[in-house]
């Protein structure tokens, strides 16, 4: 199995230099070709920041971080725009689609963006589109979609460019019970099905427990790790889950 990220030796400082805060202090960890890894830790964790710095949203004081082997935070202008482009695919809170392009164009404009012809972003689209159950909105304008609609819209989007790592912020936070477990077994499509790696940040033990692995932050460091047995249940896996958020003093969402 072959490496897709390696986080090493990251640390990251906000403020000036008589008033310093250390949001990731010295974090260490790989992403495996197909895994499905979560991210958890309470707010201040630092889980958003080092998503940040992995999505180069956000550049890191100290350390590096490598996709595929290429140094991201060496990257700078154009060679980082491509990278962004062309490795990565990103999964919001928000959705982040645009209102004025049906699901179809807000799916279509990743593979357009790579210069992809017509007749293979149609094809692109239309498969990937089929297989997360939302070929019949394709049509449809955002404001005309349900919120497990439009994050499924965006979960296609973030895909059909075969992107080497994939990177989910919150991805149900903005649905109600039914819409994210949909979308969390869509989750599981993509990675087991389609072999997408996913990086997934959450707060929320029960979206956790879909990841194959979790890496648990507080204060900046990396506190524990849990990797679910080949054999295991989702819900078995649910409550030892439960167990290291209590001893992260229960800050975390343990409700299922």
């Amino acid at each position: 199995m072959s490496t897709v990220l390696q986080v090493e030796n990251v640390e990251k400082y906000y403020g000036s230099r008589g008033n310093l805060t250390k949001a990731l202090d010295n974090i260490s960890f790989m992403v495996e070709k197909g895994e499905f890894v979560g991210i958890m830790g309470a707010s201040g964790s630092g889980k958003t920041t080092l998503l940040n710095c992995i999505s180069t949203i956000d550049r890191v004081t100290g350390g590096h971080i490598l996709v595929d082997d290429k140094d991201i935070t060496e990257m700078k202008g154009n060679t980082l725009n491509r990278f962004r482009r062309e490795e990565l695919g990103f999964i919001f809170q928000d959705f982040n689609l645009l209102d004025t392009m049906t699901a179809y164009e807000n799916i279509a404009l990743a593979l357009s963006i790579q210069k992809k012809g017509s007749r293979e972003i149609e094809s692109r689209v239309r498969a990937i589109a089929g297989q997360l159950g939302i070929a019949d909105v394709l049509n449809k304008y955002p404001y005309q979609m349900s919120g497990g609609q439009k994050q499924r819209v965006a979960s296609a989007r973030a895909v059909v460019g075969n992107p080497r790592l994939v990177l989910a912020d919150e991805p149900t936070g903005a649905l109600d019970s039914k819409a994210a477990r949909l979308l969390l077994e869509n989750f599981t499509y993509l990675n087991e099905e389609l072999g997408a790696t996913i990086l997934m940040v959450t707060h929320d033990a029960f979206t956790a427990s879909y990841a194959s692995r979790i890496i648990f932050i507080k204060d900046g460091h990396i506190f524990t790790e849990l990797k679910r047995g080949e054999e295991e249940n989702r819900k078995s896996f649910f409550n030892k889950i439960i167990d290291v958020v209590s001893l992260l003093g229960g800050e975390l969402n343990d409700v299922i």
